[in-house]
């Protein structure tokens, strides 16, 4: 099967029709076309992503079966909600949204996915996804400690469906402590579910599973067209996750 290849500008093709199991690459979809605003937003709202190497032309994927996180099946693991509930409660910690999200993106780029070496996160890439948090799709959920900026992740969001991008953490735990306020978040605001697009060892050790893309692709279009939450952490939020009296913010 040829692969397409789009100029800028050029729709892209269905998601349906990315390479199978018995194709050289399975999910991959094109190539060309741009990163532009437009292009992006067309993409995510079909279930479709970019991720490309040094060298390479941009790639877009739409793998079968999606990993997703459900996220009423978060495994929170009794290490992590004792760490919770000392940050909830400990002066100087506090998750932000969006307070510095070209920090999170670059800190995000040193660090590499799961079994790879280098980055996927280019130069270019960077510049793309700042224009789409600029447009309002794409937000930074951030772990601050003692007014520094210690751990994070990003991610895009087009009405209620949201798709994580990276995390990264400059301290043990960081990354998941913003992860985990994301999902307390999610759950305060009807978000079901967090695309993670590709299966890790460390997505399934959270409760991630693969979906098949015909259903991940339903609940997208459903999704999409739901207006989207205001992108702000309130501490009362961890009680959607934390609901006990030992977490509960003041």
């Amino acid at each position: 099967m040829q692969l397409p290849w789009l100029a800028p500008g050029d729709p892209l093709p269905d998601a349906a029709s990315a390479w199978g199991e018995s194709d050289p690459v399975p999910g991959l979809l094109a190539a060309g076309g741009g990163l532009d605003v437009p292009s992006l937003l067309q993409a995510y709202s079909h279930g479709i992503f970019p991720w490309f190497s040094e060298g390479q032309p941009i790639l877009w994927w739409s793998p079968d079966p999606r990993m997703v996180l459900e996220v009423d099946r978060f495994r929170l693991h009794r290490s992590l909600r004792k760490t919770l509930q000392r940050f909830v409660v400990e002066p100087g910690c506090e998750i932000r949204i969006d307070h510095g999200f070209e920090a999170v993106i670059r800190a995000c780029s040193q660090a590499p996915r799961e079994g790879q070496t280098g980055t996927w996160i280019l130069p270019e890439m960077v510049q793309a996804y700042t224009a789409l948090h600029r447009a309002g799709h794409a937000h930074s959920v951030e772990t601050w400690i003692a007014g520094e900026l210690v751990g994070g992740l990003y991610c895009v969001a087009i009405g209620r469906a949201v798709f994580g991008e990276s995390m990264f953490a400059r301290r043990p735990d960081a990354s998941k402590i913003a992860l985990a306020a994301l999902i307390a978040f999610c759950r305060h605001h009807g978000i079901g579910m967090i695309d993670c697009q590709q299966n890790t060892s460390h997505l399934a050790s959270l409760g991630a599973e693969e979906m098949p893309r015909a259903r991940f692709l339903s609940h997208v279009a459903g999704a999409r067209r739901l207006a989207g939450p205001s992108w702000r952490f309130e501490p009362v939020y961890w009680l959607d996750l934390l609901p006990t009296p030992s977490s509960r913010p003041t």
